[in-house]
């Protein structure tokens, strides 16, 4: 899923190509994109796009009088950039929107179609789609521990959870945690000051670091998910492979369709946390501690 990163430079990227221009046509193939009919779509053609700008994970256009054409992208969803007037892909593509020096391609390389669209008109209206999580990189370390700390959720949740930190998904989420040396499963209303310190400065560092990444890679273009940008991750994504810090086998947890990366030696003091799958299985076999494991692997 597009994240903080990904979505900063994709609303760069669409700033510098259409920012000033005309929307003289928006192009639907996917019944199931856009999710509001009032106002419809044909307010937004022929009004100038004033403004790109993001709103957690979403992709804010701002036109003329006040209209708002408010995009998420969710799981697989990604943005191109084409010729004037470019046909849709049958398969994958969604929408595209017509400017006089391009058109911005929406697609979605899944059978299922989770992105949507909605047409906004006035502020007050736009503001319903924020969920009112902080956003990191404007706050100060005290509203950050504040917010985490508000209620008491595992890291993991409260730095996923859009209602109390803005951007942060599944994948930098692995990432900050691994940075911070901070078990996924730890609970925010326990965490020491010092550990809120390291968390709120992870958090600045991932999110800093990784967008630059992503803007490099995408070279001048929208961002797009590539071996080398996952392979440069220390934990997400990484089960089974040596932690680059300790060189201990990067861990799982599964549950429901998603999966949390850690480093038991860095994270979790050596307990290896138990996954909801194949502890079960496993029983008594389950290692429980990084010596279980390299006892396992002998």
């Amino acid at each position: 899923m597009p994240e903080y990163p990904e979505v900063v430079v994709a609303v760069e990227r669409l700033s510098s190509l259409a920012k000033g221009q005309t929307l003289e046509r928006i192009r639907v193939a996917h019944p199931f994109l856009l999710r509001t009919a009032d106002p419809p779509l044909s307010a937004l053609e022929g009004k100038v796009l004033l403004d790109v700008q993001r709103l957690q994970k979403q992709i804010i256009c701002v036109l003329q009088e006040e209209l708002f054409l408010v995009l998420h992208l969710m799981i697989s969803g990604r943005l191109d950039w084409r010729e004037p007037g470019c046909s849709i892909p049958r398969k994958s593509g969604l929408a595209a929107l017509d400017f006089p020096d391009g058109s911005l391609l929406i697609s979605e390389p899944s059978t299922k179609k989770r992105a949507s669209l909605h047409v906004v008109r006035g502020r007050e209206l736009l503001a319903s789609f924020d969920r009112g999580g902080l956003e990191v990189m404007d706050g100060a370390l005290e509203a950050f521990a504040s917010r985490i700390k508000e209620e008491n959720h595992t890291l993991k949740r409260a730095l996923t959870d859009q209602r109390i930190l803005s951007g942060i998904g599944n994948a930098y989420s692995d990432e900050i945690l691994h940075r911070a040396r901070l078990s996924p499963f730890a609970l925010t209303a326990h965490i020491t000051d010092d550990e809120a310190v390291r968390l709120y400065t992870a958090t600045r560092q991932v999110l800093m670091d990784w967008t630059e990444r992503v803007r490099k890679a995408a070279g001048g273009g929208f961002p797009k998910e590539t071996r080398a940008i996952r392979h440069a991750m220390s934990v997400h994504g990484k089960y089974g492979e040596p932690c680059p810090v300790c060189n201990t086998e990067v861990q799982r947890i599964r549950y429901a369709k998603r999966e949390t990366n850690y480093c038991p030696r860095c994270q979790t003091e050596g307990r290896v946390l138990a996954d909801r799958v194949l502890s079960r299985l496993l029983k008594q076999d389950w290692p429980r501690t990084v010596e279980d494991l390299e006892r396992h692997g002998e």
